[in-house]
């Protein structure tokens, strides 16, 4: 039986490992055209990241690394509700460590800039140019299906073992269908940790990111358990 400080402790490192590698992807790798991996490249970061750090901490926290996952499991009855402070406190705080951490590589070379630094935005600071409303609106639907995504593989009746990859993948997909529109958070603590290093845009427009994957994975957990019940 884990403590609730290895609980957070897990959480903690397995949000920066998300932050780390998936926004490390998009502000190292993919500012240089010719290292080729573009929005694929770092939609694959993303769920390579949860895929490994759902089978390294997830036998001891769950493998949340995402407030609004916290949020949505606590609706839908796989998590108590009473450890949820802890576990949004030490995601955000690995997703801040993460972005300070890939703040200081990223400007350790002369004339270096870091551009949008990975962080997530609407209207002309969309990756595509769409606006408010696109962004709430696929940022919401993608966190309700991600949760019923996270629901689905991680129940009783799923294949044991299985649950970290489809749920890994579940992220790529994410990612490949809205990275052009938001830059794709689904995430808040992941939105958070950049929008403190990167444009001063970023704070301004945060709150969108913590509002719409919270109200999506909210939406997500009713509809599951409306479904199929209570696992």
């Amino acid at each position: 039986m884990h403590t609730t400080f290895q609980k957070c402790s897990a959480e903690f490192l397995g949000t920066f490992w998300l932050t780390f590698g998936g926004c490390g992807s998009a502000v190292l790798a993919a500012a240089f055209p010719q290292l080729g991996i573009g929005f694929l490249g770092v939609a694959l970061a993303f769920g390579l990241t949860v895929v490994t750090g759902a089978y390294a901490f997830g036998p001891i926290s769950g493998g949340h690394f995402n407030p609004a996952v916290s949020v949505g499991l606590a609706l839908g009855g796989r998590f108590k509700a009473t450890l949820l402070p802890g576990y949004v406190a030490a995601q955000v705080l690995g997703a801040i460590a993460a972005a300070g951490v890939l703040y200081l590589i990223a400007t350790g070379k002369p004339g270096a800039e870091i551009g949008g630094f990975a962080t997530n935005g609407y209207g002309e600071h969309s990756p595509g140019g769409y606006g408010l409303m696109a962004a709430v609106v696929i940022e919401v639907v993608l966190t309700a299906i991600f949760l019923i995504v996270i629901l689905g593989a991680t129940s009783r009746q799923s294949t044991p073992g299985m649950g970290g990859l489809a749920i890994g993948l579940c992220l790529t997909l994410i990612h490949l269908i809205s990275i052009p529109v938001t830059n794709t958070s689904v995430n808040p603590a992941r939105s958070t940790g950049p929008a403190l290093f990167g444009p001063g845009y970023a704070l301004s427009e945060l709150w969108v990111f913590w509002a719409a994957p919270i109200a999506g994975a909210l939406l997500g957990a009713a509809i599951y358990r409306g479904l199929f019940g209570k696992d």
